[in-house]
């Protein structure tokens, strides 16, 4: 398989989402903290601003993904780093409920619809292989970015305490503002429609009618409840059921970011040069979900002393990890490849719903299975990656060559050609 084309303004590009990651870890793991300080509003009604601004911000990625069909993806990456920018700069002037309610909303419309408009953006300036090899950098760096966002903020609150939170507010600012210089230099694929020409009329109707592409998406919600279990399960389940000390889960998600930081890009470059077909290495990275999972049953079942728990618990992350790198950048560029250039912005905020209502479910799903036995909500979830697995590989034949191969060989576009998809896969009005 010949190397994938070097994406023009590609190195900034990653260099922007590193430090974007870095202000998103200055604030993401304290963010209740964060906004109180910052604030000085109450923890409960800080807490209930960010959920019900976050709900308004799941309403506007439909918005966000017209948006960037109209005007393309770089245009409106620029500008929700601009609102960010804007947010935490005004959030130590917010004292007030309204005024923090009314930062905070504008702030979390960019937060939930920047994944939408980010995706786009690789598909507008990355084709073939080289949106795999984009996928994979750019979460290595986003894992990277966050771990060194989280530990320069806590070296911060220890040397000056929580009233250091305010001056981090302004770091985030900068950092985002950063971002945004970058990632201006990128530059869409040629032959690609440049943002702000004229496109042809399509809604979401087109979306609801493609059948294959809402199978992907129902399917990627079922592998997307596995990536929230590390953050959500992973803790209650060492605490309630296992009794294991809470450092654990420290050690966990360290060698968790660790492995997406250190190794992610090689992982997905060796599944890359394979030439295996999307749908089955995203099929195989949900096995590794599932294998991960059956085994959190078994130890639950066992339950040794702390000392083998340790070290079972760490091989099991490090199994999840290895499904996570080898699942996501397959299952992105498989996303991004499957959507019409003309629509990809609302083939994609339909996609990330996937995501976002996993996300949403998953405390509550977790905690009422784990009320019952603790090793319930792991037998579910391994249910539900090798039904993911399995739905993959039933769709590979109904989703476009050029979205299963990376580098789609001649015969298997000819044969994506003549057996075309349920729904149509030219923009309609709507």
């Amino acid at each position: 398989m010949k190397a994938p084309d070097r994406v023009q303004g590609e190195r900034p590009l990653l260099v922007g989402i590193g430090i974007s990651a870095v202000g998103i870890g200055m604030y993401v793991p304290f963010s209740l903290v964060f906004f109180h300080q910052v604030t000085g509003l109450s923890f409960a009604l800080v807490g209930l601003v960010l959920t019900v601004t976050g709900l308004a911000g799941l309403a506007f990625m439909p918005l966000a993904g017209s948006a960037v069909d109209r005007f393309g993806a770089k245009r409106v990456n620029l500008l929700l780093y601009g609102v960010r920018v804007l947010g935490f700069a005004l959030y130590p002037l917010a004292h007030s409920l309204p005024a923090f309610a009314a930062v905070a909303l504008v702030t979390a419309l960019a937060d939930r619809s920047f994944p939408v408009v980010q995706q786009s953006l690789i598909g507008e300036v990355a084709r073939g292989a080289a949106r795999d090899r984009l996928q994979a950098s750019l979460r290595a760096l986003q894992n990277a970015g966050m771990g060194a966002g989280a530990l320069l903020v806590s070296g911060v609150l220890a040397l000056w305490g929580t009233g250091a939170f305010t001056y981090t507010a302004g770091g985030n600012a900068l950092a985002f503002a950063l971002a945004g210089l970058l990632v201006s230099r990128v530059r869409a694929v040629r032959g690609e429609q440049p943002a702000g020409a004229a496109r042809p009329q399509a809604g979401y109707r087109m979306v609801l009618q493609d059948r294959p592409f809402l199978g992907l998406t129902a399917t990627n919600f079922l592998a997307a409840l596995g990536y929230a279990a590390l953050s959500v399960l992973f803790p209650l389940y060492i605490a309630t059921w296992l009794h294991a000390p809470d450092s654990v889960t420290g050690a966990a998600f360290t060698v968790n970011t660790a492995l997406c930081a250190g190794i992610g890009v090689l992982v997905a470059g060796r599944v890359r040069r394979s030439g295996a077909r999307r749908t089955r290495s995203a099929a195989l990275g949900s096995l590794l979900f599932a294998a991960a999972f059956v085994a959190q049953v078994v130890l639950g079942t066992v339950r040794p002393g702390q000392t083998a728990t340790l070290v079972a618990l760490l091989a099991i992350v490090v199994v999840y990890t290895l499904g996570e790198l080898v699942h996501s950048p397959s299952g992105g560029a498989l996303s991004v490849s499957a959507a019409p250039e003309a629509v990809r912005g609302r083939y994609l905020a339909t996609y990330q719903l996937s995501y976002s209502l996993a996300t949403a479910l998953a405390p509550s799903l977790f905690t009422s299975l784990l009320s019952v036995d603790g090793r319930l909500p792991w037998a579910v979830l391994a249910l539900a990656a090798a039904g993911a697995a399995l739905a993959l590989l039933r769709l590979e034949r109904h989703l476009p060559a050029e979205a299963v191969y990376a580098e789609p060989p001649a015969a298997a576009v000819a044969a994506g050609r003549a057996a075309a998809p349920s729904a149509p896969r030219t923009p309609t009005a709507a």
